[in-house]
C-alpha cells in the first residue's frame, strides 16, 4: 500500500470511541491495530486475520501486554528509543515472546507519553507515506485519550487521601475499608503489605511517571494504590494472579529497585516492606513496620544490607526496646567498657574484633578472614578479650548480650541514639 501524505487527514472528526478510531487506523492502513494505556494496559483493538503474532493473541486475553513482551522490549532498547522519539519507530521481530514486525509510537499530551499505537505489519509493509498518516492517527488518538487521563488523574487523587486516611489508621474497621475499596472500584486481594522506597532525591514529575510505570506493569504484585512524600513512594502491595495468592515482597523490590536503576537510570532506591495482614485495618501498622525497616537499614547498613522486610530483621526488631530500657536503668555493660578503655591505652582492637567475631557467628577462620589476620592471631586476641573483658565466650547468653550491646553502642558513637 502506499497512501500519499498529500492526500486529506483521513482521522479527523470525532469517531466516538476508541473501538471506531482503531478500526478506521486498521482500514486506511490495512494493519491490526492496537492502542494501550502508558502501563500497556489494553484500551482498544482492531479485529486481525489468521496471520496474527502471539504476543498479540496474549494482550488481547490478558487485557495487557504481558510483562515478558515488555521486558524483552527494554531489553532490546525499543522502549528507549519510543520514549525519545515523537514519531513511529520501526520494531523488528521478537521470536523468543512471538512478537511480530511492528510500527509503534507514543501518544503524547505535552512531553508526557498518555498512550502508545502499536500496528502489527502482517501482510502489509508500511511505507513513509503510510508513516505520515500514522501521526494524523496519533493527533485522534490523544484527543480521546486526554479525556480518559483526566478523568483518571482526578480519580487517583481520591485515592491517595483515602490511602492517607488507611496508613494514619483513621479507618478502624475492615469491613467499612472493604467497602470503600469497592465503591472505588478497586480491588485489593489480602494479605496485604505497605512498601516504602526512598529515593535519593525528592521524587518528581518525571520520576512519578516511571514509577506509576514500573507498578502498573509489574506482576510481581497488584499495586492498586501509591502516594509520593518527599523522597518516599509508599504503596500498597497484594499478590497477583500469577502468584497463586503468594506475596512475595523481596521479589518485587527486587524487581522494581534493579529495573528502575536500568530502564530509568533512578539508582540508589532503598526499598523495605512491613508484613503482610488479612486485615485492612492492619495497613497502619504495615506501613509503620516499613518505615523501621528503612531506618534500621540505614543504621546497620551493612548487617541488613540483604534484608529489606520487616519479617526478617530479627533481634534488630528490639533495638528500639532495648536502648530505652538500658536509658531507663542506667546500664553500660562494663565488659565493653573494659575493652574499649584497653583498646584505648594499648592501640589495638578487642572490640572491633569480637565484633566480627560474633557477627560470624564464632567461627574462627571466617572471623580472621573478615579482618584479614591469620587465625592465631585472632586466637591470642580472642584470649585477651576473655582476661581483659572477663567474658566467657563459650556462654550463648552472655555472647549475645555483647552482640546487642555493641549494636547500641555503634549507634550511640554515631549520634544515633
Amino acid at each position: 500500500m502506499s497512501t500519499k501524505s498529500t492526500h486529506p487527514n483521513p482521522f479527523k472528526g470525532s469517531f466516538g470511541s476508541l473501538e471506531n478510531l482503531v478500526d478506521k487506523i486498521s482500514d486506511v492502513l490495512e494493519c491490526p491495530v492496537t492502542i494501550e494505556d502508558p502501563a500497556h494496559r489494553l484500551l482498544a483493538y482492531s479485529s486481525h486475520g489468521e496471520g496474527t503474532d502471539s504476543a498479540r493473541i496474549a494482550t488481547i486475553m490478558r487485557r495487557r501486554v504481558p510483562e515478558r513482551v515488555i521486558s524483552s522490549l527494554w531489553k532490546d532498547g525499543t522502549m528507549q528509543r519510543l520514549h525519545q522519539s515523537e514519531k513511529p519507530v520501526r520494531i523488528s521481530q521478537i521470536q523468543e515472546v512471538g512478537l511480530g514486525d511492528r510500527i509503534a509510537m507514543t501518544i503524547r499530551s505535552k512531553s508526557e507519553i498518555i498512550g502508545y499505537i502499536w500496528l502489527l505489519e502482517v501482510d502489509n509493509q508500511l511505507d513513509d507515506d503510510d508513516l505520515e498518516l500514522l501521526l494524523y492517527a496519533s493527533q485522534a488518538a490523544k484527543n480521546q485519550l486526554v479525556q480518559l487521563h483526566g478523568r483518571k488523574k482526578k480519580r487517583e487523587k481520591g485515592h491517595q487521601e483515602f490511602f492517607w486516611q488507611l496508613l494514619t489508621g483513621h479507618l478502624k474497621n475492615h469491613d467499612e475499608i472493604s467497602e470503600s475499596f469497592e465503591g472505588f472500584n478497586i480491588k485489593v486481594p489480602l494479605p496485604v503489605a505497605v512498601f516504602v522506597f526512598q529515593f535519593p532525591e525528592e521524587i518528581n514529575d518525571k520520576t512519578e511517571r516511571n514509577i506509576s510505570y514500573m507498578i502498573t506493569t509489574t506482576q510481581k504484585i497488584i499495586a492498586p494504590l501509591y502516594a509520593l512524600d518527599g523522597n518516599e513512594l509508599v504503596l500498597l502491595g497484594s499478590p497477583s494472579p500469577v502468584t497463586n495468592g503468594i506475596l512475595s515482597p523481596e521479589a518485587f523490590i527486587e524487581e522494581f529497585t534493579s529495573q528502575m536503576a536500568l530502564r530509568f537510570h533512578s539508582g540508589n532506591l532503598i526499598g523495605g516492606s512491613g508484613n503482610g495482614y488479612t486485615d485492612y485495618t492492619k495497613i497502619e501498622t504495615s506501613y509503620q513496620e516499613a518505615l523501621s525497616v528503612l531506618k534500621l537499614k540505614e543504621q546497620f547498613s551493612d548487617e541488613l544490607r540483604g534484608t529489606c522486610t520487616y519479617n526478617h530483621l530479627g533481634i534488630y526488631r528490639y533495638i528500639d526496646v532495648l536502648s530505652a530500657k538500658n536509658k531507663e536503668d542506667g546500664y553500660e555493660n562494663l565488659s565493653l567498657k573494659k575493652l574499649k578503655e584497653y583498646d584505648r591505652l594499648h592501640n589495638t582492637q578487642l572490640k572491633e574484633t569480637l565484633d566480627v567475631f560474633l557477627i560470624k557467628d564464632s567461627h574462627v577462620n571466617e572471623a580472621a578472614k573478615a579482618l584479614n589476620v591469620h587465625s592465631n592471631t585472632l586466637n591470642y586476641r580472642l584470649k585477651r578479650i576473655t582476661e581483659v573483658g572477663g567474658i566467657n565466650l563459650r556462654d550463648p547468653n552472655e555472647k549475645m548480650t555483647l552482640f546487642l550491646d555493641m549494636k547500641l553502642d555503634k549507634l550511640k558513637q554515631n549520634g544515633l541514639l
